[in-house]
């Protein structure tokens, strides 16, 4: 029998794992969105991989488990789908694509096992969103690293899954194919209507594709919310070391051709990035601004190559590293993080709650 939808109330993954092998143990409690990307992330070791296996049914946790009001694990019941019966689709961080078949047919492999009633997701949906549509008749040791992964990922959605685990998937690839299959999981998240669970210990994947954060240490829940909340906390790892960062949301308020210049609206003000691309006016982005290229003056430059300046507040200051200070600024809401030289902060004397203006050299668009 098809199972209802769940009320958009009980959209929720939600999940308690309690695993005690060896030297190592895991004991988390998940609550996490019942759509978009949500991370897990830590230093190798940290359970991530594990937590994932949990979920998929490939490793016996004590616990439970629902998803969007669908109960996979209830050990107080004595409930416990094998990992068969549970609808996911799990994409490794090798494609692990079945030689002797070509594209078209791994796809189908997954479909053939789901029954036509239960299936959400089209062929031609999956095919569409990878952009693998010039593969379908090839062999998979004609495909480059980037192209199998991206088949592995439309095999996964072609069995309809309720949510969709991703290991690393980009940890085998090289830059290039990396950047090249970063754009297709952008994509899916804006297209599908489940939750995706993301293992990575990348910040910039996490940065990149995750809406929701979950960091983990030593088998333990660290801290878990939303990623531009978690990214610039200073009692958390993320915050520091050289890929420190802050995301903001903006809304493109205009483009500029002839000088390739984006206008961004955020909160904090308006952001100026060269850019090859524009969306349309009003089209919501994303941007990370790193830390390292954010600098602090206490008045506006008049003459500056800097386009980027906005007010904001000194909400702390902490030691970062041989002769750095890391700053947190509010910039009229917004979390900005700036690194900056122990002189530099003894020259402008800076202290918390002072005035000054951040001037953000540069900003990555992340969508």
């Amino acid at each position: 029998m098809t199972q209802a939808p769940a009320p958009h109330h009980d959209r929720r993954l939600q999940a308690r794992f309690q695993i005690a092998r060896g030297n190592f143990s895991l004991d988390v409690a998940l609550d996490l969105p019942g759509h978009g990307v949500s991370a897990l992330f830590g230093p190798s070791g940290c359970g991530k991989t594990t937590c994932l296996r949990a979920m998929a049914g490939l490793e016996r946790a004590a616990g439970h488990m629902t998803v969007n009001g669908a109960v996979w694990q209830d050990d107080s019941r004595g409930t416990w789908l094998a990992t068969h019966q549970r609808r996911l689709g799990y994409v490794f961080q090798e494609a692990s694509l079945f030689p002797h078949l070509n594209v078209r047919k791994n796809i189908e492999y997954g479909m053939k096992r789901l029954p036509a009633d239960q299936r959400r997701v089209a062929l031609e949906h999956a095919v569409e969103l990878l952009g693998i549509g010039a593969l379908m008749e090839q062999n998979p040791d004609t495909l480059s690293g980037g192209e199998r992964q991206r088949v592995a990922i439309a095999r996964a959605l072609a069995v309809s899954p309720q949510v969709l685990l991703m290991d690393e998937p980009l940890a085998a690839l090289d830059s290039q194919r990396k950047q090249e299959v970063l754009p297709y999981l952008d994509k899916l998240h804006q297209s599908l209507d489940i939750p995706i669970i993301y293992v990575s210990h990348s910040p910039d994947e996490v940065a990149r594709l995750a809406t929701h954060l979950v960091l983990l240490e030593s088998g333990r829940v660290l801290a878990s919310g939303p990623t531009d909340e978690l990214m610039s906390r200073l009692d958390l790892p993320l915050a520091h070391g050289d890929t420190a960062s802050a995301l903001l949301q903006a809304r493109i308020a205009s483009y500029d051709e002839q000088d390739q210049l984006l206008t961004l609206s955020t909160l904090a003000g308006p952001l100026y990035l060269p850019t090859a691309k524009a969306g349309q006016v009003g089209d919501p982005m994303r941007i990370r601004i790193m830390a390292r290229e954010v600098s602090l003056v206490r008045t506006p430059a008049l003459d500056s190559s800097v386009l980027n300046t906005l007010p904001a507040r000194i909400t702390s200051l902490t030691k970062e590293g041989p002769g750095q200070v890391l700053v947190s600024l509010d910039a009229s809401g917004v979390t900005l993080l700036s690194r900056i030289t122990q002189r530099s902060r003894q020259t402008l004397a800076l202290e918390i709650g002072d005035q000054v203006y951040a001037q953000v050299k540069a900003g990555l668009l992340l969508d």
